[in-house]
């Protein structure tokens, strides 16, 4: 390799290092490439998606149990909560049948 491409990639790597990134090799199978590289870049992201990926392979990879409530908390955020509305239902006996 050249001086000049060594020096390039030599400030490449130091601007990587500046934002906090680093690079590295990954073995993996053919199948998984692209999946690989779109989780490597949206962690690369200081986004709360990047957080709640982050946090969910970490809990996969740990083998913690998954938490629970998250319909609840679900059901919480919608945007139905206060609506005030009426959910009850008739009662019926139900028809009359002769056997």
């Amino acid at each position: 390799m050249s001086k000049a491409r060594q020096r390039a990639t030599q400030t490449y790597r130091s601007r990587l290092g500046e934002r906090g990134l680093a690079r590295f090799e990954v073995l993996g199978r053919e199948a998984d490439r692209d999946l690989i590289r779109s989780i490597a870049r949206t962690l690369a992201k200081d986004t709360p998606e990047a957080t709640e990926l982050r946090a969910s392979v970490g809990r996969a990879m740990a083998g913690e149990p998954p938490r629970t409530g998250g319909i609840l908390a679900a059901l919480r955020r919608s945007p139905l909560v206060g609506a005030n509305l009426d959910l009850e239902r008739p009662r019926e006996d139900g028809r009359v049948i002769e056997l």
